[in-house]
């Protein structure tokens, strides 16, 4: 993973010591908890001036803290004011770059809250006028569903102080920079991520300033809502948007049918894109998608019917259409030897210190995590939090196992009375563990504790590649699944997918024409 890198120069706002150590420390932290993580089309970002970069809100404190991870410069984030009453984690969210936000629904003084909340607005908007970098989540909560929600005012609102204090002091205007956030489950460890910045929205004309206080707060509205609108668009956009989740997952299901069939068609060895690619390949998709839905229905839904059927038999049979597209001819013993001896190898591997290490150190409070989560989920959690509420209390038992064991193997090794000391000192070179400073020994297996971990994760990611490979093969070499059948299915919709793209202009394509602001890539499809 490479993130982005900070911009440079005078007008802009300079990272402090405490910031750039968090910001660390949420970088390793998303680096633990996705295994692949794809920061893509940095090409979109502004030179100049301040920006305010949106996104939608699927995955509770999650999605903040990939972005503070991701997104370069010093970035403020708006939250509800609650949140920063939380002791310990107030001050850190403060430190990390939070704004509090003050909403007539979190407190009993509503006028109050609306004055500090307007008085906030104009300070974030000055920031952002002198080249400052904030993040919203227009929608103002997070949610479970496959859609956008109803965008709030306040974005259109900030940004539109932050354009007139700009041309007061003769400052490049202020951009708003959508981001596409796309998991493939954010509520479990170790999935993948990508964040795909889009290319800055074309804003109107501010409104011109006149001397009626009624009227100026009658264009002011107007302008903030056709923003707004303009916004919400936008984020359906970048996020893909559906109206369902079973949509998104044969959009998904979809395009890697497509992948799959143009290598076979090209002659290439098929393999697995990244993430990143894999999420150009579905909005590419979702855009035909939604254009023969709505120009030619007929066409489309023999099609969808066909897709969804054969989608459903493969999960019903565990096996993926990458598994039905990447079977060779004739599955050899030979090709199924390689796969279980690459299995043997990653296993060997998992047999040393590291593992070892990994295990003692992370294990336990890996396991009260699960059970803290298993408590939390029978409470009835909302699912949009789930993750958050992991990665919480991960961040606090995790350090505190590593405190304990720290301490624990350190009195074990040098205390005179532990039996493993006296064990030690019958032998003439073990003896000189004994002699280590305790407070050397303890630092070093506190660091080495998630060092181990980290280490083992690599390892553990190539024994579950080489299982799922061997799994494969295995899979493979059964009579009982009627391969052939399967993979004809399969290229039939592949070809017939790749035929709609191919009768249509679509993003990515020589011809494509970025849609203006707030329309959906949908409207801009035309057929060749």
């Amino acid at each position: 993973m490479s993130w982005l890198s900070d911009p440079k120069g005078d007008g802009q706002p300079k990272l402090g010591f405490t910031y750039r150590i968090l910001r660390r420390f949420t970088r390793s932290l998303m680096s633990v908890w996705f295994r692949e993580l794809d920061v893509v089309d940095n090409e979109n970002m502004p030179h100049d001036g301040g920006v305010m970069f949106i996104a939608w809100h699927p995955s509770g404190l999650i999605d903040p803290i990939l972005l503070h991870a991701s997104l370069p410069g010093k970035l403020s984030i708006l939250a509800k004011h609650t949140l920063f009453k939380i002791p310990i984690f107030g001050r850190l969210m403060r430190a990390g770059g939070g704004l509090p936000i003050y909403r007539a629904s979190d407190s009993d003084d509503v006028e109050k809250s609306r004055m500090k909340n307007s008085e906030m607005l104009q300070d974030v908007g000055r920031e952002i006028a002198n080249g400052g970098r904030l993040l919203l989540f227009p929608e103002g909560k997070t949610h479970t569903d496959s859609k956008v929600s109803k965008a709030k005012t306040g974005a259109a609102r900030i940004i539109l102080i932050a354009l007139r204090e700009a041309e007061l002091q003769n400052k490049p205007a202020p951009r708003i920079v959508p981001v596409g956030l796309h998991y493939s489950d954010s509520q479990k460890f170790r999935e993948r991520g990508a964040v795909i910045l889009e290319r800055p929205m074309e804003l109107p004309n501010i409104p011109q300033t006149v001397g009626d206080l009624e009227q100026q707060k009658e264009l002011d509205i107007a302008w903030t809502k056709k923003v707004t609108e303009s916004i919400e668009e936008e984020l359906k956009r970048a996020s893909l948007s559906k109206t369902s989740w079973e949509e998104r997952r044969l959009i998904w299901q979809g395009r890697s049918v497509v992948y799959a069939e143009r290598a076979i068609q090209s002659g290439s060895k098929i393999t697995r894109p990244s993430f990143a690619e894999s999420v150009i390949g579905a909005r590419r998709l979702r855009a035909g998608w939604e254009y023969m839905s709505k120009h030619k229905p007929d066409e489309i839904a023999p099609l969808v019917e066909k897709s969804r059927l054969h989608f459903t038999e493969l999960e019903a049979m565990g096996i993926t259409p990458f598994d039905v597209a990447a079977k060779p001819q004739k599955p050899t013993m030979l090709g199924y030897l390689i796969a279980l001896t690459a299995w043997i190898w990653s296993a060997a591997w998992m047999l040393g210190l590291v593992t070892w290490s990994a295990v003692l150190g992370n294990v336990p409070p890996y396991q009260a995590n699960y059970l803290t989560m298993w408590h939390f989920k029978r409470k009835g959690i909302a699912e949009s939090i789930y993750g958050t509420m992991k990665i919480a209390t991960a961040v606090v038992m995790f350090p505190i196992w590593w405190i304990f064991a720290s301490l624990s193997i350190t009195v074990l090794f040098l205390a005179t009375s532990s039996p493993l000391f006296i064990l030690l000192n019958k032998h003439w070179l073990l003896a000189y563990f004994t002699q280590i400073n305790p407070v050397l020994m303890f630092l070093i297996l506190l660091v080495w504790w998630p060092i181990s971990g980290k280490m083992h994760m690599n390892l553990y990611s190539r024994l579950v590649r080489s299982w799922r490979s061997l799994k494969r093969w295995k899979n493979w070499r059964q009579n009982e699944l009627d391969w052939d059948s399967l993979q004809k299915r399969q290229r039939e919709i592949g070809g017939m997918l790749i035929g709609l793209g191919d009768s249509l202009v679509l993003p990515g394509d020589p011809e494509w024409q970025e849609p203006k602001t707030g329309d959906d890539d949908f409207k801009h499809v035309t057929l060749r």
